[in-house]
This record gives C-alpha cells, sequence and structure tokens, in this order.
C-alpha cells in the first residue's frame, strides 16, 4: 500500500466538524477495509501510552497484531485525538442528565462521567505520567530494534484495566465522550455494532429478495410447526442469518452480472461481492415474520373437535383473518418510530445476537489472544452450533430425563404433595437442577437480557409459588379440586370443560345448557396468574414514565448515521392500515363469527392508547405483555356468551401491538446497522404476505395430520400449550363473561386492579427515596411479570436462566469484558441455532413415525404423578357434596 492511499483511508475518517454533522460518522469502508493501518498511522498527536489505553478501554489490547488495526479501533481513536475537551465535558454533563435513572449503563460508568465532569470543574488540567501511573510495559518478540515499540506483535501491560480509575483526565474524558457521541454508552450495543456507516454499500438487491423469500418460507414451516410443543422450538432471525450466507455468497457467484432499468430505477442483479447489509436487510425480511401469527390460536381453537368444531372456518375465512390480523399493526407501527427506534434508551436487548452473529459471519475482524481463546467468532459459532446440535439429540430423544429433571419425585413418584412441589410437568418446578436440555434451561434468555430483569422477574415468580401454594392447599375457591397448574378449565366433577356443551348452534351461550352444566373453574396457578394480570394494568399505569420524549433533538450517533436514508412516509402506514381494517370487516359481514364491526374499532383504540408504554418497557428490559386480558374483560361485559366475539376481538386486540412491535424490533435492528428504512419496508410487507399463507398449510396439515394433536399426553410434546390457554380464556370471559366470574364464581378478582393501583403507591415511593443502588434495579413491572410464568410453565423452566445470566450477564461481563464482547451473543446465537436443527431432523427421522426408545431415561420422569398418572387433586372431587363442588345446581352465578 502506498502512502498516498494510507493517507486516503485516514482521511475519510478524519472529523470534519461536530458530531452532530451526518458527514462526521461516513467512512470509505471499502478504502480503509483494504488498506491496512497501524497504530502508528493514527492519532499521531496521542502518546503511544494513551493509544494503548485507549484500545484497553475499547477491549482491543489483545491484538495479536498492531500492524493492522481493527476499523473501529481506527476510528475510534481519530475522533477521540479530534474531539476538543470543553466539547467532551459538554457531550458527559448531557449524558449525565440523560441516563441520570438508566437501569442499562452500569454504575461504575456512570460513576466514572460523573469524576471527570467534577475534576474538570475544579482543577486544570493535569500533566499525567500515564505511562508510570499504569505500570505499562511492552514484551517485544521477534521485533527488528529500529521499529518503533508501539507497533510490536504482541503487547501486555501489569496493570490489571480497571479503566474506571482516572490517570488521564483530558485523554478519558475525550474517550467517554467520544464513545457517547460516536458510538453508544451501553457496552451491549457497542459489542454488535459499528461507530460508522459507508451508504455505498449495496443494500436492497435482487439477491436479497431471492435469499429472503427462501429462508423465509422454510422458518415460516419450522415456527409454525413447533409453536405447539411443550416448550417450543423456534428458527430466531439470529439462527436464520448462518442459512442466508452461504446461500447470497452462492447468488454472487452464479447470478449474472447483469444491470437493467425499470421506470427510473437502474436494477443491478449481481452487484459484487455479497454484503453485510443485504446479508441483514435478508435477515430482517424473515425476522418481521419470525414468529406465529396470532390467530393461530383462533384457527386451532375455532377448528378442532377437541374444542370449538366451528365446521364452517374454510381457507377463506383464514386468508381474510390472518392477513388482516399480521398486517393492522403495521399501520400504528408508524406511530412508534419516534419512541422505541430513535431513543437511545431503548436498545432492545433481546436483538443483539442476530446483529452479533452478522459481524461474525460477514465482517472479517483481527486476530486476539483473549484471556487464551484465539478462536474467530466465525469459527466458534459453528462449534457451538455443532456441539448443541448433537448435544440435543440426548435431552429430546435419547435420555429424556435430563430434560425434564425432576430427580426428587424419582424417591416417591407416588408422593402427591412431592410431586406437585417440586414436579417439573405438572407441578411448581422447585428444584434448583431442573434441566440439562438447554431449551428448557434457557427458556428466560439468560444470555441476552440484563441480570437484574432475571432477578426481579425471578422474584416475582418466587412470590407467586407461594400465593399458588396458600390457594391451593386451602382449597380457595374449589382449587384443591383441580390439578395444581393447569391452564385448562373444569368442570365441577373435575373433568376438563367442553365449551360445546353448553353452546347453541350459532355458537353462543345456552342458558339452559349451562344451568345444567354449571360453569367452569379455574385452578389455583391459573387463578393466581388472571389476578396478576389486573393488578399488573394498575402496577404499570402507576410507575411508567412519561417525561421524556426524545425524537426531538437527537444526538444519538446512530441517529445522525440513518438521516441519510428516506424515511417511510406516513401516508404508507395509513394505507396499510385501512385495507387492513376492511379486509377484517369483511371477514366478520360474511362469516358467521357474530362478531361486531365496532369490535374491530374498539380493538384499534385501546392498541393506539397501550402501545406506547407497552413497546417502551419492552425495548428497556426485555419482558414484553399484552392487552389480551384487559380487552376479554371489556368485551366479556360488552357482549356476554359470546365467545367466538371474544376470540376474534381478543386476536386483533393483542396482536395489533405484536405485529407493530414486531416491525419495531425490526426497524430498531436496521437503524443499527445501517439499513435504509424503505427498503426494510418493502421487504417486511412482502415477508408478511408471504409467511400468512406457509403458515396456513403447516397449521392445517398439523391438526389433520399429527397423531393425539393437542392431547395433554401427546407423546411429541405437542400439547398446545398456547391454544389450550386462549380456548379457556375464551370460555371463562367470553361464553360465561366477567359478570357471572366477579359476581359469583371468583369475586376477588374485581378488586385486583385497585390492588395494582394501591401497589403503585409504595413502588413510587420507593423509587423515589430509596437507596439508589437498589431503586435503581428495582422494577416492579418485571416482578409482577414473574408471576405470570405458570399454568402450565413453572420454575423449571426459569432456574437455569438466571443461573446463566449471573455466569455470562454479570460475571464474565464484568471479570473478562473483552471475552464477553467478543464471544457471548455469538455462543447464544450457535446454540439456538443447533437446537432448532436438531429438533426438526429429530422429528421427522425418529420422532414423526414413533421410533421410540423405551429404557429407564426416558421413562422415569413420566412415570408418577407428576406425569399426570395417579392422583391429581388436594381433594377428591368424589368427596364433594353431592358429588360435585362449587355453586348449587340452581344457583349457578
Amino acid at each position: 500500500m502506498t502512502d498516498s492511499e494510507k493517507v486516503n483511508a485516514i482521511t475519510s475518517i478524519t472529523s470534519v466538524g461536530s458530531h452532530l454533522a451526518l458527514e462526521d460518522h461516513e467512512i470509505d469502508l471499502r478504502a480503509i477495509a483494504s488498506n491496512p493501518i497501524s497504530i502508528g498511522d493514527v492519532g499521531t498527536t496521542l502518546t503511544s501510552d494513551q493509544k494503548w489505553f485507549i484500545l484497553r478501554r475499547l477491549h482491543f489490547n489483545h491484538l495479536l497484531s498492531l500492524e493492522n488495526l481493527p476499523i473501529q479501533a481506527t476510528f475510534m481513536i481519530e475522533k477521540i485525538e479530534a474531539l476538543n475537551f470543553e466539547e467532551a465535558i459538554q457531550i458527559l454533563k448531557e449524558a449525565l442528565i440523560e441516563h441520570e435513572d438508566d437501569i442499562n449503563i452500569p454504575t461504575p460508568d456512570l460513576d466514572l462521567l460523573e469524576n471527570l465532569v467534577s475534576l474538570a470543574s475544579t482543577s486544570s488540567l493535569p500533566s499525567t505520567d500515564i505511562k508510570e501511573k499504569l505500570s505499562y510495559s511492552i514484551k517485544e518478540e521477534k521485533k527488528d530494534a529500529s521499529t518503533s515499540s508501539f507497533d510490536s506483535p504482541i503487547q501486555e501491560t501489569k496493570y490489571d484495566g480497571d479503566y474506571h480509575e482516572i490517570v488521564d483526565l483530558d485523554l478519558q474524558t475525550r474517550l467517554e465522550a467520544a464513545l457517547i457521541a460516536y458510538h453508544s454508552p451501553y457496552p451491549e450495543v457497542r459489542s454488535v455494532t459499528d461507530p460508522y456507516d459507508d451508504p455505498s454499500i449495496p443494500v436492497e438487491t435482487v439477491r436479497v429478495y431471492i435469499a429472503g423469500i427462501i429462508w423465509t418460507c422454510a422458518g415460516a414451516f419450522i415456527n409454525q410447526f413447533f409453536s405447539e410443543r411443550q416448550p417450543s422450538i423456534s428458527l430466531p432471525a439470529s439462527v436464520v442469518q448462518i442459512l442466508l450466507y452461504p446461500t447470497g455468497i452462492l447468488l454472487a457467484k452464479i447470478l449474472p452480472k447483469w444491470k437493467f432499468t425499470v421506470w427510473k430505477y437502474t436494477v443491478d442483479l449481481n452487484p459484487g461481492p455479497w454484503s453485510h447489509k443485504e446479508q441483514f436487510l435478508a435477515t430482517l425480511f424473515y425476522s418481521v415474520s419470525g414468529g406465529v401469527s396470532y390467530v393461530s390460536y383462533n384457527i386451532h381453537v375455532q377448528k378442532m373437535s377437541v374444542f370449538y368444531d366451528n365446521t364452517w372456518v374454510d381457507f377463506g375465512y383464514e386468508t381474510l383473518l390472518i392477513l388482516s390480523n399480521n398486517f393492522l399493526g403495521f399501520g400504528l407501527a408508524g406511530v412508534m418510530r419516534k419512541f422505541a427506534v430513535y431513543p437511545v434508551e431503548a436498545i432492545w436487548p433481546t436483538l443483539l445476537p442476530t446483529i452479533a452473529l452478522n459481524k461474525a459471519l460477514m465482517q472479517p475482524e483481527k486476530r486476539e489472544n483473549i484471556n487464551g481463546w484465539t478462536i474467530s467468532k466465525y469459527y466458534f459459532f459453528f462449534i457451538s452450533f455443532a456441539a448443541m446440535f448433537i448435544y440435543f439429540w440426548i435431552p429430546n430423544y435419547l435420555f429424556q430425563a435430563i430434560s425434564y429433571f425432576n430427580w426428587m419425585t424419582w424417591i416417591a413418584p407416588d408422593n402427591f404433595n412431592l410431586a406437585m412441589i417440586t414436579g417439573s410437568i405438572s407441578g411448581l418446578g422447585l428444584n434448583p437442577i431442573a434441566s440439562f436440555d438447554w431449551n428448557v434451561f434457557d427458556n428466560n434468555s439468560g444470555m441476552i437480557v440484563p441480570l437484574y430483569n432475571q432477578i426481579n422477574f425471578f422474584v416475582g415468580a418466587g412470590i407467586a409459588f407461594f400465593c399458588i401454594v396458600a390457594v391451593y392447599w386451602s382449597n380457595y375457591k374449589w382449587t384443591g379440586y383441580l390439578p395444581l397448574n393447569s391452564n385448562g378449565l373444569f368442570t365441577n366433577t373435575g373433568e376438563p370443560y367442553s365449551v360445546t356443551a353448553i353452546l347453541n348452534e350459532n355458537g353462543l351461550l345456552d342458558e339452559a345448557k349451562y344451568q345444567q352444566i354449571g360453569p367452569p373453574f379455574y385452578s389455583a396457578a391459573n387463578l393466581v396468574l388472571y389476578a396478576t394480570v389486573k393488578a399488573l394494568k394498575g402496577v404499570y399505569s402507576g410507575i411508567v414514565n412519561y417525561r421524556k420524549s426524545t425524537f426531538e433533538g437527537f444526538t444519538d450517533p446512530h441517529t445522525t448515521m440513518m438521516t441519510a436514508y428516506p424515511e417511510v412516509p406516513d401516508w404508507a402506514f395509513i394505507v396499510i392500515l385501512i385495507i387492513s381494517l376492511v379486509l377484517a370487516i369483511i371477514c366478520v359481514e360474511i362469516y358467521p363469527a357474530e362478531t361486531p364491526v365496532w369490535g374491530l374499532f374498539f380493538a384499534l383504540g385501546i392498541n393506539f392508547i397501550f402501545l406506547i408504554p407497552i413497546t417502551a418497557v419492552y425495548a428497556r428490559t426485555g419482558f414484553s405483555f399484552g392487552l389480551n386480558v384487559l380487552v376479554e374483560l371489556i368485551v366479556g361485559y360488552a357482549l356476554p356468551g359470546n365467545g367466538l366475539a371474544l376470540n376474534f376481538i381478543k386476536a386483533f386486540g393483542y396482536n395489533i401491538d405484536g405485529q407493530a412491535q414486531n416491525y419495531i424490533t425490526d426497524q430498531k435492528m436496521a437503524h443499527y446497522v445501517k439499513i435504509p428504512p424503505r427498503a426494510l419496508f418493502r421487504a417486511q410487507i412482502i415477508s408478511v404476505f408471504i409467511t400468512s399463507f406457509v403458515q396456513l398449510g403447516v397449521l392445517n396439515f398439523a391438526i389433520s395430520s399429527i397423531k393425539n394433536y393437542c392431547d395433554p399426553h401427546n407423546t411429541q410434546k405437542f400439547t398446545c400449550p398456547g391454544a389450550r390457554t386462549f380456548y379457556s380464556a375464551s370460555i371463562l370471559w367470553g361464553v360465561i363473561g366477567p359478570k357471572r366470574v366477579f359476581n359469583g364464581l371468583y369475586p376477588i378478582l374485581q378488586y385486583c386492579f385497585l390492588i395494582g393501583f394501591l401497589l403503585a403507591i409504595p413502588c413510587l415511593i420507593f423509587k423515589k427515596f430509596g437507596p439508589k443502588k437498589l431503586t435503581k434495579y428495582f422494577e416492579p413491572t418485571l416482578v409482577i411479570g414473574g408471576f405470570l410464568i405458570y399454568a402450565p410453565y413453572n420454575l423449571t423452566y426459569y432456574w437455569g436462566s438466571l443461573y446463566l445470566s449471573i455466569g455470562f450477564m454479570w460475571y464474565a461481563k464484568n471479570r473478562y469484558p473483552a471475552w464477553w464482547q467478543k464471544y457471548n451473543y455469538i455462543l447464544i446465537s450457535g446454540v439456538h441455532a443447533g437446537i432448532a436443527f436438531s429438533g426438526l431432523i429429530q422429528f421427522f427421522a425418529v420422532q414423526y413415525k414413533e421410533v421410540d426408545i423405551n429404557w429407564w431415561g426416558n421413562i422415569v420422569s413420566f412415570s408418577g404423578i407428576d406425569a399426570g398418572y395417579g392422583r391429581q387433586f388436594v381433594v377428591d372431587p368424589a368427596t364433594a357434596p353431592d358429588g360435585y363442588f362449587g355453586p348449587r345446581i340452581g344457583h349457578f352465578p
């Protein structure tokens, strides 16, 4: 490389103005990547020791060579050098105000900013001998004596790496300010994103649409197929990337290099190498519809004979239902861009593994030795993938006892109390060594969401445990006559409740039949869960902070970079909203759905009200909850005895926000990777349309082809936990109705809103006046969210996530930050990929045809009371007065 080429490459980084200017964040990525830049070429006014300190702060001090720096290091050193000290102080002051109570910024980092600002205001800049303070030493190996010491291939230091100690006020002030002004204040975000952008990189190409359509169809099949398995198996977007990568490389090789014009646009069929932005747009093509359409629950519950058995449900009804429901959320998504995408506080922790994998696959990395680890992220991903692909055969097929590791119940499988307290299947899961199946072990994303999230959540789950135990063993509201932790509904003799027994030919409540059969009853866990959801609404409304709206006056560098690309106009969202609403109206008008049109407008309105606060919590904590219970109550009062209408309106009431959040989630990922919003919008519209039909096909195949589908004892774990919960709710709150529930069946539930509101008062007092070290991490919404894990899940699915979060999101992140930054999100991506592909192959190879291995290791966990065999009640329903429990015949509510 010539000196002029090197100078030109560095010049493309050099600051050209304020950090608020778009040009200050843009580089010529191809020029820099093709021209190796050494540590001596950048930051020429900084000393070697200062540059080394910067590398340590960026966790690049493990590089095996400083002759070819990572682009991030080059960029940040240049920006730190150019940043004015006074401007840096102002950036830190603004950050301290903006992030004063920000739970996602490490407390030591905030303390460092406060100390820097404080020192800057009380003293002049010291003449710091940083080399002496760092006890810096350089080990030179195989180095020519004429070479500068900082060009040595291996650097070592005796300093243990606590950058929170202020050793160079000027440097550290500019360094911390540059991280905020050009990158991110959050270590998680810095670990997966770049602090620069190159708008010239190809993004929306024909290759993206080919690859995106192929793998969106495949992913939609897997996700829908395994959605009603407990636990479910999914193919997350972070995993789909490993399939898109070779697909993109292949397309770049085989497609002809043609260009042609369509109207005023030039289409380049094969614009060179497959780029990281193409890779990510193809991933987002999949991501928006990578989950399962919420109306799949409607279709399950309406079509299947074990539920409503609506024989009139045909393909036309399903098509109108799924298209209108999936697209309606897009209309509200336009509102959310300024509240959940642009704000720097909206970090969306669940998105980060997807971005991390994109970097591992697409962006070359420099060789490093991090605590003895020299493997690249690329190879580490495939090692993790292969290891989990092989291992998952053990708990899922060969030795299933270590999946539901209910080892305490093996001692006495017929001991009822032991099974109910410690059991993994029908019990409450009080077993700290609960599973060796990663799909169960990490059910709550222990390596992704912050540790404070897990602790708050687990505290709530622990409190709920004692509440359920108290309700059950006291036989409160006849719960002792029923299974402990079921999401089903039961008759007054303890049998599963069949809604068809109390409906007329139109699917509405038949009062005469109801007076013969009686009302349905909740299990103890389900009763506590529903009481908690109602309380959650009150707590949440009392603690959400509405004071901040950061769409005006942004200084976030990622938002600044995105101003290079035109936004999607508001009218595009409105058009989709109108079309979707028309399809929904047609659906309820031409089919006997027993749903008034006003119900659709009600669902739209209530989602508009709650979308912003719900999404704000999700973006900051990774925890999400829906409006399904609130919609159930309102519709239940407005349309008593009508379970079909409740199901229909509930689907829209829940999924409008859900689909809007899907779109916003993808837009935030695009924000981090710098994908043009209009390209994302077009890709997602096509994706949702295709996915809707693929999922309909798979859903109908599963219903008609899987043996004993939705049976609680299905040997392939297709027990339909989601559909059964949906069905139970429709009976109690739709067919029976909240008036009967509150006035006669479960009157305590009507006070839960008041309880939730009153609980907000001590929460607010504690948040305002309590010790800051505690109040910062206290999240009432997450605590109450922990109550919601039961019926049919339990603590078994959450112990592992707590352990993983302690190990990775606390210990490794703080003790080995460089290792954590490089490998954490890659590891979880590889593990998820291995489970998804292993589970799919196992199902069709050995489980679909029931090639079973009948030995002790596959039988012991499923042989006793915990598995549903033997005694299931504290009190036998047969011993109740007159052979049934609850209200007396003739006095049903």
